[in-house]
């Protein structure tokens, strides 16, 4: 069995506690609670408790190893210059992560993106499959969007818009019908 392995990047327009991104940053918590209640999820990068003080740079990850950006962000790396928004997480499948990125407070966050972050010249998630007992690292999601920024969307990392099965062959997203799976 395979399951989907999700990255998000993006750039602020401004670090983290200024006031023009607050409102960003104030609505991560709920939302990394309703994807932690979703259906499909499986895990997110979290780091280990008692680490607030510390950098993302800094704190320890476990499983998901050493934190790490894609070489798309040059920015700070304190807490007072730190602009970066990223996640990663586990899924069951493709369609589930869809679902939840375009629903509820994912969605209207996602609509207001324009607000908080630059426009990007990168992708700002990229999807991969991995086996079961397989926890992705940060460096992973790295690789991932820097692959799917330079060779476009591929079983190694891809897009909604141009997914791929656990198999590597191109799929679409829906009802297994419409995918012609018939199951």
């Amino acid at each position: 069995m395979s399951r989907v392995a999700f990255t998000t990047f993006a750039i602020l327009k401004k670090p983290y506690g200024n006031p023009e991104v607050q409102e960003f940053d104030d609505l991560t918590p709920p939302t990394f609670e309703q994807a932690e209640r979703a259906a499909g999820f499986v895990a997110r990068a979290k780091e280990d408790p008692g680490q607030s003080h510390l950098t993302n740079f800094q704190r320890d990850w476990g499983d998901w190893g050493k934190f790490e950006v894609p070489r798309f962000y040059t920015g700070g790396r304190t807490n007072e210059t730190d602009s970066r928004a990223s996640t990663l997480s586990l899924w069951a499948d493709l369609d589930s992560v869809f679902a939840f990125v375009y629903d509820g407070l994912h969605r209207s966050t996602l609509s207001r993106r324009h607000e908080w972050f630059l426009k990007p010249e990168w992708p700002s998630y990229a999807a991969w499959w991995v086996p079961d007992d397989t926890t992705p690292t940060w460096a992973d999601a790295c690789a991932r969007l820097e692959h799917l920024h330079d060779h476009g969307p591929s079983p190694f990392a891809f897009s909604f818009r141009r997914p791929f099965d656990a198999d590597g062959a191109p799929t679409r997203l829906g009802p297994a019908e419409r995918r012609g799976t018939g199951a």
